[in-house]
């Protein structure tokens, strides 16, 4: 199971959140610590860089959000990231510097990577998407099963059972997921990794590989 560990998917230079993430040997294992975490470290953060807007919420003075997005803390957005038009931002969410949150994207109980792009109509819930990571228009986050049962993650036939009713998708740094893509529940991809447009995705694919239509998954060339 190396391939789902938090230092096989990510690169924590990267994230306001490292000092979370750095303990766990899993993603995932952070999400139900997330809402104190950014509440301390909200608490915490220079008067000069950050001003506080409302209860629990963060905003970068060289941040730009939009007046109608809606923003719900504890949540913090970092240096230079940009809200757009209509986000919903629901709590317990950290957009890292220089990420992009789009018109009508939804966002809960997440983290966004430094340069994270979710630009047009996603939702991202209960999930981390590590640096520079891209979800394409549309692409979406399934974050609880049809049977409502506890969500597992799969990698190469083994099962991990997380215990989470809710859980959405890792996205490890640099990965693509094309337009109109879903992400079922526990879902994790790899670093550098494609998912086609229109995919609906689930249980583990690894880093540097192409996921086609219908599920093939082949490595990328060099």
């Amino acid at each position: 199971m190396q391939e789902l560990k938090t230092k096989a998917l990510f690169d924590l230079s990267h994230t306001m959140a490292a000092p979370l993430l750095v303990g766990v040997t899993y993603p995932w294992e952070v999400l139900p610590q997330l809402a104190d975490f950014i509440r301390q470290t909200g608490a915490k953060l220079p008067p000069e860089r950050y001003e506080k807007r409302g209860e629990d919420v963060w905003v970068a003075k060289s941040a730009t959000v939009a007046e109608n997005a809606s923003i719900t803390g504890p949540c913090i957005i970092c240096e230079e990231a940009e809200v757009r038009h209509c986000a919903f931002i629901r709590g317990s969410v950290i957009v890292g510097a220089g990420a992009v949150v789009g018109n009508s994207t939804e966002l809960k109980n997440c983290i966004l990577f430094d340069e994270v792009e979710v630009p047009h109509f996603n939702y991202v819930g209960d999930s981390i998407l590590g640096y520079k990571a891209h979800m394409g228009g549309g692409a979406m986050t399934s974050n609880i099963k049809s049977d409502k049962t506890p969500v597992s993650v799969v990698c190469n036939g083994e099962r991990i059972q997380t215990g989470y009713r809710k859980l959405g998708a890792i996205l490890g740094d640099l990965v693509e997921v094309g337009a109109g893509s879903v992400l079922n529940p526990g879902t994790v991809i790899g670093p550098r990794t494609s998912i086609y447009p229109l995919s609906s995705v689930r249980g583990f694919v690894p880093a540097d590989c192409i996921y086609k239509t219908g599920g093939c998954v082949v490595k990328r060339r060099a």
